[in-house]
């Protein structure tokens, strides 16, 4: 199972994104805000296909990097245009980021479960 990649992506990330001294200007602050939130969404969608046993190490970058080019990309228009584009992009990945979570939780959660009901068919099927 190939877990640990991305969650161990997201720790390394984390760490040196809190132990940087650097500060982004305040012009950027959308894009990396809204860049921050796209990867995340990426991680935990695979967290999620890895707990499934569909994670792709070529699927998953290209979404990672992907989703907050296109997620940046948004933004910059949305300032060309002069129109908040960027609540799309807060919408449509963070909707996806709670989905994700979701999934993740339910998928834990009912792990012990699903053998367990499968268990019982058994047992029904036999006659017990």
């Amino acid at each position: 199972m190939l877990l640990p990649i991305p969650l161990l992506g997201l720790v390394i990330g984390v760490l040196i994104g809190i132990s940087m001294p650097y500060v982004f200007p305040v012009g950027y602050s959308t894009y990396v805000g809204i860049a921050i939130l796209a990867c995340a969404d990426s991680v935990l969608g695979g967290i999620k296909s890895s707990l499934h046993g569909q994670f792709q190490l070529n699927v998953f970058l290209s979404g990672f990097i992907g989703n907050a080019i296109l997620a940046m990309g948004l933004v910059y228009l949305g300032e060309k245009l002069n129109l908040s584009l960027y609540i799309a992009a807060i919408v449509v990945f963070g909707s996806r980021f709670f989905q994700n979570f979701a999934e993740i939780r339910r998928f834990l959660l009912n792990r012990g479960e699903k053998k367990d009901k499968i268990h019982s068919e058994e047992n029904v099927e036999k006659g017990k």
